[in-house]
């Protein structure tokens, strides 16, 4: 698990390979992330939007951009967290992720920028 603090905001991903859903013959190789966020400031925030930087082992780098995680925009209050669970297909069995949430302070509307760490994709071909 890597862990990234913001302005309080702590952000913690932990991957997972899906070998089940791979196929590495065809360069498809599936992997799942779960992330953490964990309001430890005094503020109120909620999460508008994201960006993604994701890179391939022998591809060009890829920007994914939208509004949310996961069809939300959760709102989080001071000593709460918001969970989610979303996944990532590589052509290569390697890879990382990082990234931004852009989130509003609820108080005064200011946006803050929270690092998303950078975090590996590696395929565990070898264990099945």
């Amino acid at each position: 698990m890597v862990t990234a603090i913001t302005e309080g905001i702590k952000v913690s991903v932990q991957v997972t390979y899906q070998a089940d859903y791979s196929s590495p013959h065809q360069h498809h190789f599936v992997f799942v992330y779960k992330i953490l966020i964990e309001n430890n400031s005094s503020n109120t925030v909620q999460l508008l939007s994201r960006r993604w930087e994701i890179f391939d082992a022998g591809e060009s780098k890829k920007v994914v951009e939208g509004d949310g995680v996961v069809g939300q925009q959760p709102v989080i209050e001071s000593g709460k967290s918001h969970q989610y669970v979303s996944g990532c297909n590589l052509r290569s069995g390697f890879g990382k992720m990082k990234g931004s949430y852009y989130m509003e302070r609820i108080q005064d509307g200011k946006i803050i920028e929270v690092v998303i760490p950078e975090f590996q994709l590696i395929a565990d071909i070898f264990d099945n």
